[in-house]
């Protein structure tokens, strides 16, 4: 038998590990897992999706971020939710020349809730085109 300074640790590991061994095999089905309940759905309005969709571009396009450059279609936006984007990052930055970036962005988020439910979710579309500029 084992007689050094960690021969004692070793056998209460050993014995410990086989304990569990036993226990765990000699159980007839497994264990249930944690039981979860299906998610509830989620019922979002066209304002609310409308909001969180601008909101999110005019803050990337204020903060100057990676995918900012995006056209409308490929932010996901309609035209109208564009037109609510671009006039609500024209309020952005006059608010973060005055204000600094963090007024700006709590700007954004309040204009866009405003906005998007004045016009029920800004869905329209005119038919996948806009003019320039």
């Amino acid at each position: 038998m084992e007689t050094g300074p960690h021969a004692r640790a070793r056998r209460t590991a050993f014995a410990l590990l086989a304990a569990l061994v036993v226990t765990g095999c000699s159980q007839g089905r497994p264990a249930a897992g944690p039981t979860m309940s299906p998610p509830s759905p989620q019922r979002t309005s066209p304002e609310e999706i409308c909001a969180e969709l601008v909101s999110y571009w005019a803050k990337e396009t204020l903060k100057g971020g990676k995918w900012a450059g995006l056209d409308w279609e490929q932010k996901g936006l309609s035209n109208a939710q564009y037109a609510l984007h671009e006039q609500i990052v024209s309020a952005g930055r006059t608010e973060a020349k005055r204000h600094g970036m963090a007024s700006a962005l709590r700007l954004v988020d309040g204009l866009a809730l405003r906005e998007c439910a004045s016009q029920g979710g800004a869905t329209a579309n005119s038919e996948n085109w806009r003019p320039p500029g």
